[in-house]
């Protein structure tokens, strides 16, 4: 398994490239702000053919450079239909005005190919299985996708804004949600392995049973303590 991950943008929005090895078809996660250029790199230092893009969900610093992307290489781009319009109206998204200056020169809008993702499908995409899960409370549409565990590796959990290494994603945004970002804790994430690794869409990688341990987001629905809230200054959340 190869997994080539780098922070891109403004906001270090963590772009992955995900392939059975080097040399190989891979799918591309989440080229955000500025990300285009980390994408060709990777692709042409682990010699790789990309088939897809899959997106967490639709704020901007998450799916930015979709459109170059996916119009270099000519290919599709799954995201949530929840979050689709995101894609072309990202100031309705975020509920503010985009600063130029911060973003500097935008493509926004859909790539030619755009299929939607629903709750528990399975992705059968250069070779690999990624099984989806809605996850809303960071966006209506966020979503998660999941390697299955295999004799070399753990499980692998791409948790996009729902789940950071000590933290969680901000739900202050139009569509966020603090209970349904919980809900979707309890839900996506308790199940999960201790050993399933977390690469998330900001900052370090991480493991469920780390953050079983340490998250007080985590630790707060494990307990059954859904409607309170952790200590905010503990734990800030990330994300645009």
């Amino acid at each position: 398994m190869l997994i080539a991950g780098f922070p891109a943008g403004a906001w270090g929005t963590n772009c992955y490239l995900v392939a059975p090895a080097a040399g190989e078809e891979c799918v591309i996660i989440d080229p955000g702000h500025e990300a285009a250029p980390g994408v060709e790199e990777a692709l042409e230092k682990h010699r790789l053919k990309p088939v897809a893009v899959v997106l967490t969900h639709g704020h901007l610093d998450h799916v930015a450079s979709v459109v170059p992307v996916c119009g270099a290489h000519d290919v599709p781009a799954w995201i949530h239909p929840d979050d689709r319009y995101m894609m072309t109206d990202p100031e309705k998204a975020l509920g503010r005005s985009i600063g130029a200056q911060l973003m500097g020169e935008l493509t926004v809008g859909e790539p030619d190919d755009v299929r939607e993702l629903t709750d528990g499908a399975h992705l059968s995409l250069a070779g690999l299985d990624l099984t989806v899960a809605h996850a809303p409370g960071h966006t209506k549409g966020s979503v998660t996708f999941r390697l299955p565990e295999t004799a070399e590796i753990p499980s692998v959990f791409f948790s996009g804004d729902l789940l950071f290494a000590g933290s969680i994603g901000r739900t202050d945004l139009p569509g966020g949600s603090h209970a349904d970002i919980l809900e979707s804790l309890a839900r996506v994430c308790l199940p999960l392995d201790d050993s399933t690794v977390v690469l998330s869409g900001h900052g370090p990688q991480t493991t469920i049973g780390q953050e079983r341990a340490t998250n007080p987001y985590l630790r707060q629905v494990a307990a059954g303590r859904p409607g309170g809230d952790a200590d905010p200054t503990s734990a800030p959340r990330r994300g645009m």
